[in-house]
């Protein structure tokens, strides 16, 4: 259901089950992790097979189990969306077609969201009685901003990949995201993920300004040495 391909300073992750538009099921979420946890490049691509980016959790699954196992099913979505964010470099989603519920929340997770004019995204979990629970309801009001958020995620409407641009769910739409992932490539390993784990760094401002003087001194440093 995950398959890994590394070319060029970047690893390819697909979600590969086209005919269920790559919904995941318990097992694809732990081999998300553990190909996460393997990549080593400075960039990972990820992306879904066929017309879809990825559907969400496998409601095959869901609707066959009760509320311990199916709060232990959250907690993997949650487990695999915080190994894509913890990943020591550049994640980018490229979503071409449908992104629903999970598959919002693991691209939430992404560094950069880039969507084809044909993608789709939605948080479409309460039309089941149901709602985000991959960290959609803390990272979409991140990404959004809370009143965004509400809309989308009480209303589960459907916004195309114009709307996602506006509202801030997608970084770019082009017509090849995979080409955004290799732009990124091209620049230096080091940079890239020193700059996402000064981005990330939620200390406080005087730490952070610190840490950045530092981590600014030691890419000078081995560019000397370079």
């Amino acid at each position: 259901m995950i398959r890994s391909d590394r070319s060029a300073g970047v690893c390819v992750i697909t979600l590969d089950r086209p005919d269920r538009r790559n919904a995941l099921t318990p097992a694809a979420l732990d081999a998300l992790v553990d190909a996460f946890e393997a990549a080593r490049e400075p960039v990972v691509f990820l992306r879904g097979a066929g017309e879809a980016f990825c559907a969400g959790a496998d409601l095959d699954v869901v609707e066959a189990l009760d509320g311990d196992a199916a709060a232990a099913f959250a907690r993997q979505g949650q487990r695999a969306a915080r190994t894509i964010e913890a990943y020591d470099g550049a994640v980018v989603a490229g979503i071409d077609g449908p992104a629903r519920g999970g598959g919002v929340e693991l691209a939430l997770a992404c560094d950069v969201r880039v969507g084809t004019p044909e993608a789709t995204l939605a948080e479409s979990g309460v039309s089941l009685g149901l709602f985000g629970a991959w960290g959609g309801t803390t990272r979409l009001p991140a990404v959004v901003g809370e009143g965004v958020a509400l809309d989308l995620a009480l209303s589960g409407r459907t916004v195309t990949a114009a709307e996602a641009l506006e509202m801030g769910l997608l970084s770019r739409v082009v017509d090849e995201p995979r080409a955004v992932a290799d732009g990124i490539a091209a620049n230096d390993a080091a940079a890239i993920r020193t700059l996402k784990r000064r981005l990330r760094d939620d200390a406080p401002p005087d730490e952070t300004d610190e840490r950045e003087a530092v981590a600014f001194g030691r890419l000078v440093e081995r560019r000397g040495r370079g």
